[in-house]
């Protein structure tokens, strides 16, 4: 369970969001709102692909995030630079577990420059706030 100091703490940085579960789903269902949520969706598709034991998983996962996120026309594409795009291209016949980290951090400086100082002005957001101070009433927050 998250309380007001936490909440009060995603407002520092996007990691804090990204590594709690309630914040990261209000995160999400921001994105999702300006029709960008396929960036948490990939930064978090790379996280778990990061995570990945086996050769074989690794390439048909590989191989699900190429299809899912980055190659053109992809269902869920993302916006990264054509040089990214074609390094990752070339080499996702041999995948490894570093083959998506320049797009990761592509897209994850996108969300923490851009998406994320929305969220952070966003009624999603201040909601957030707003049921954790209802949950220790004792505290108020300046900033709202």
């Amino acid at each position: 369970r998250s309380n007001t100091g936490e909440t009060m703490a995603w407002s520092e940085s996007v990691d804090t969001v990204l590594a709690n579960k309630e914040g990261l789903t209000a995160f999400w269902t921001f994105l999702k709102s300006e029709f960008s949520e396929e960036n948490v969706e990939f930064w978090l598709a790379c996280e778990d692909f990061k995570k990945t034991k086996s050769s074989t998983k690794i390439a048909s996962k590989a191989q699900k995030i190429y299809s899912d996120f980055i190659q053109a026309d992809a269902p869920k594409e993302i916006n990264i630079d054509f040089h990214t795009k074609n390094d990752i291209s070339q080499n996702i016949s041999d995948p490894t577990l570093s083959c998506f980290d320049a797009a990761q951090s592509s897209i994850y400086c996108l969300m923490a420059k851009d998406s994320f100082p929305r969220f952070l002005k966003s009624e999603a957001y201040k909601e957030l706030v707003k049921k954790h101070q209802e949950r220790n009433h004792k505290r108020w927050l300046p900033f709202l």
